[in-house]
């Protein structure tokens, strides 16, 4: 495996092991305001583990593979499209024309939000490429007259719905569809196993992953990626990611990262959602999947913004969006849920056993095979990971 494709599976494997929640219970707000009181983690900037970062410098490593994932969904290209050659991480900083111009258009695209926007990203690539490498700058007449134009994205960040309904019987509807109260209550921990495919997986290859989760925010997810091992760990304080093929083998999760671990492991346990979600308001209904959704707004504990979809009828998520800042514009990533099934008995929680995660240069589909609730779970399994170890494909 080259690294250009390694890099895409590093952007890709931290969005899944982020983003993989199976939804049972939550936590209150004192334990809330606990996580947010760790000790800050030393965050690696871009230019401590990548050559040759010039406009970019100061961005936080994880950030800076947001960033680029940014630059693929905006163009529909891949890493090769900048990124020429791709034998070793050396190789991949080289410069080349292509990588030059990316460079000077960040700076165009900043200096136009700054001298007009306050700073504020409403301007980035996708304003002008729209999935393409080269922005088109004539209109089209099947877009001046198409009679069905596509609709709008319902995962776009909106403000609420003009005379929204209170959020509360939206959740509560939700809580009752998967158990209630009283049930999701009685769930101390889980442990699912499965498989998953996509990007991560080499070409549609199924590979292992197992998630542990503990109540109220500890979860680890290990997915048994074609390069060794990767470990993904919220200990409900601070986190890490062990990651093979990486130049980090083992990165503490800070900043935003870190937060998307808090925020996932608290959804792992939902039944005190009300004290995760913050500021929580209703949107306009869509449809996903052919469903009619309710649409819930809020945000993290750090102020990202996120958004869940239930469906009107069961009540049931359907779909959670995330999004997180990068130096180019707001990032995105989803999760859709379906295949819920009781777990623990007949008439057990309902969980999802299969889950969609996209973002924005990849995607990837997990299954279940198994989930045990109140499983016993040693503490070593939130503990600090080993660093990963890069492993020769079908070893």
């Amino acid at each position: 495996m080259n690294v250009g494709s390694r890099l895409k599976l590093l952007s890709a494997m931290t969005v899944v092991c982020a983003l993989a929640a199976t939804p049972v219970r939550g936590q209150a707000s004192g334990q809330v305001q606990q996580a947010a009181q760790a000790p800050p983690q030393k965050e690696l900037m871009a230019e401590d583990v990548y050559k040759n970062i010039q406009v970019f410098r100061g961005v936080p490593e994880n950030q800076f593979l947001a960033t680029m994932g940014f630059f693929c969904g905006s163009l529909s290209e891949s890493c090769e499209f900048c990124h020429k050659s791709e034998a070793t991480w050396q190789s991949y900083a080289e410069d080349n024309d292509m990588k030059n111009m990316a460079r000077r258009m960040v700076l165009m695209m900043n200096a136009i939000n700054k001298q007009n926007f306050g700073g504020k990203h409403e301007v980035t690539c996708y304003t002008c490429h729209r999935n393409s490498a080269i922005p088109p700058t004539t209109p089209t007449f099947a877009d001046i007259y198409n009679p069905n134009p596509a609709p709008d994205d319902p995962d776009s960040i909106a403000e609420s719905a003009l005379g929204a309904p209170p959020p509360g019987p939206i959740l509560d509807k939700y809580l009752r569809a998967i158990g209630g109260i009283r049930k999701l209550d009685t769930v101390n921990s889980f442990v699912a196993k499965g498989t998953y495919d996509g990007y991560s997986a080499a070409e549609g290859e199924k590979r292992g992953i197992e998630i542990y989760a503990k109540a109220p925010a500890e979860r680890t997810t290990i997915m048994h990626t074609i390069n060794g091992d990767m470990t993904t760990v919220y200990d409900s304080r601070t986190g890490w990611v062990a990651e093979p093929g990486r130049p980090v083998p083992l990165l503490a999760l800070t900043g935003l990262f870190l937060d998307v671990a808090k925020t996932e492991a608290e959804l792992s346990f939902p039944a005190h959602i009300m004290d995760t979600l913050k500021n929580p308001r209703v949107g306009n209904s869509v449809t996903i999947r052919g469903k009619d959704c309710d649409v819930v707004f809020a945000d993290s504990a750090a102020g990202a913004p996120v958004k869940l979809y239930f469906d009107k009828a069961s009540g049931l998520l359907m779909r959670l969006t995330r999004f997180t800042d990068s130096p180019v514009g707001h990032y995105r990533y989803e999760t859709d849920y379906s295949d819920y099934r009781p777990v623990g008995g007949p008439m057990g929680v309902k969980m999802p056993y299969h889950e969609v995660l996209s973002w924005m240069d990849g995607r990837a589909t997990i299954t279940f095979a198994s989930i045990q609730i109140n499983a016993k779970i040693d503490d070593s399994k939130f503990g600090r990971p080993a660093p990963a170890v890069l492993t020769t494909p079908g070893n």
